[in-house]
Protein backbone atom coordinates (compact mmCIF):
# COMPACT_ATOMS: atom_id res chain seq x y z
CA UNK A 1 0.00 0.00 0.00
CA UNK A 2 1.51 3.47 -1.41
CA UNK A 3 2.30 6.10 1.16
CA UNK A 4 2.53 9.40 2.05
CA UNK A 5 3.74 11.81 4.53
CA UNK A 6 6.99 12.49 6.75
CA UNK A 7 9.41 9.81 5.98
CA UNK A 8 11.09 9.96 9.63
CA UNK A 9 7.27 9.99 10.94
CA UNK A 10 5.63 6.30 11.11
CA UNK A 11 2.88 7.65 13.40
CA UNK A 12 1.48 9.80 10.68
CA UNK A 13 0.80 8.32 7.23
CA UNK A 14 -1.64 8.83 4.67
CA UNK A 15 -2.36 5.51 3.05
CA UNK A 16 -3.62 4.94 -0.76
CA UNK A 17 -5.97 2.26 -1.09
CA UNK A 18 -6.36 0.97 -4.70
CA UNK A 19 -10.02 0.25 -6.50
CA UNK A 20 -11.63 1.14 -3.30
CA UNK A 21 -14.43 3.46 -2.01
CA UNK A 22 -16.92 4.46 0.87
CA UNK A 23 -18.15 1.01 1.20
CA UNK A 24 -14.37 -0.09 2.82
CA UNK A 25 -13.73 3.07 3.40
CA UNK A 26 -15.92 3.95 6.14
CA UNK A 27 -16.00 0.72 7.89
CA UNK A 28 -12.33 0.51 8.22
CA UNK A 29 -12.15 4.39 9.56
CA UNK A 30 -14.64 3.62 12.09
CA UNK A 31 -12.91 0.49 13.43
CA UNK A 32 -9.15 2.28 13.21
CA UNK A 33 -10.95 5.10 15.17
CA UNK A 34 -11.62 3.31 18.38
CA UNK A 35 -8.01 1.86 18.47
CA UNK A 36 -7.46 4.23 21.86
CA UNK A 37 -3.92 3.92 20.64
CA UNK A 38 -5.15 6.15 17.54
CA UNK A 39 -5.59 9.56 17.57
CA UNK A 40 -7.20 10.20 14.14
CA UNK A 41 -8.17 8.64 11.40
CA UNK A 42 -10.10 9.70 8.51
CA UNK A 43 -10.16 9.25 4.59
CA UNK A 44 -11.06 11.16 1.46
CA UNK A 45 -12.09 10.04 -2.47
CA UNK A 46 -10.25 12.51 -4.20
CA UNK A 47 -12.61 12.52 -6.69
CA UNK A 48 -15.82 10.93 -7.64
CA UNK A 49 -14.14 9.43 -11.19
CA UNK A 50 -11.09 8.11 -8.80
CA UNK A 51 -11.62 4.84 -7.46
CA UNK A 52 -9.18 5.11 -4.74
CA UNK A 53 -8.97 5.95 -1.15
CA UNK A 54 -6.51 8.42 1.01
CA UNK A 55 -6.37 6.84 4.16
CA UNK A 56 -4.95 9.14 7.04
CA UNK A 57 -4.04 7.91 10.24
CA UNK A 58 -2.39 9.34 12.89
CA UNK A 59 -1.50 7.58 15.99
CA UNK A 60 -0.08 7.88 20.20
CA UNK A 61 3.35 6.38 20.00
CA UNK A 62 2.25 2.73 17.46
CA UNK A 63 2.99 2.64 13.90
CA UNK A 64 0.16 4.32 11.68
CA UNK A 65 0.88 0.64 9.36
CA UNK A 66 0.05 -1.46 12.99
CA UNK A 67 -3.15 0.41 13.02
CA UNK A 68 -4.01 0.01 9.61
CA UNK A 69 -3.24 -3.94 10.04
CA UNK A 70 -5.25 -4.24 13.58
CA UNK A 71 -8.08 -2.27 11.51
CA UNK A 72 -7.97 -4.34 8.44
CA UNK A 73 -7.87 -7.93 10.81
CA UNK A 74 -10.63 -6.22 12.93
CA UNK A 75 -12.89 -5.83 10.15
CA UNK A 76 -12.18 -9.25 8.78
CA UNK A 77 -12.77 -10.62 12.40
CA UNK A 78 -16.33 -8.48 11.72
CA UNK A 79 -17.24 -9.84 8.86
CA UNK A 80 -16.07 -13.40 9.31
CA UNK A 81 -18.85 -13.83 12.48
CA UNK A 82 -21.47 -11.58 10.42
CA UNK A 83 -21.64 -14.30 7.86
CA UNK A 84 -21.71 -16.36 10.64
CA UNK A 85 -24.20 -15.31 11.81
CA UNK A 86 -26.60 -14.93 8.75
CA UNK A 87 -25.44 -18.79 7.70
CA UNK A 88 -26.92 -19.73 11.26
CA UNK A 89 -30.08 -17.58 10.73
CA UNK A 90 -30.47 -18.94 7.17
CA UNK A 91 -30.36 -22.53 8.30
CA UNK A 92 -32.52 -21.78 11.15
CA UNK A 93 -35.38 -20.68 8.71
CA UNK A 94 -34.93 -23.01 6.46
CA UNK A 95 -35.79 -25.85 9.73
CA UNK A 96 -38.25 -23.68 10.60
CA UNK A 97 -39.91 -24.31 7.54
CA UNK A 98 -39.69 -27.35 7.06
CA UNK A 99 -40.96 -28.11 10.38
CA UNK A 100 -43.70 -26.00 9.53
CA UNK A 101 -44.03 -27.80 6.30
CA UNK A 102 -44.39 -31.17 8.10
CA UNK A 103 -47.06 -29.91 10.41
CA UNK A 104 -49.26 -28.98 7.21
CA UNK A 105 -48.57 -32.27 6.21
CA UNK A 106 -49.94 -33.78 9.28
CA UNK A 107 -52.80 -31.66 9.50
CA UNK A 108 -54.22 -32.34 6.17
CA UNK A 109 -54.12 -36.25 6.72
Amino acid sequence: IPTSGAEDDETCLTFVLHEEDHTLGNSLRYLIARNPDVGFCGYTIPHPSEHKINMRIQTNGILAVDALRKGLSDLSDLCDHVQEKFKAAVNNFKEEEIAMDDEDSNMSD
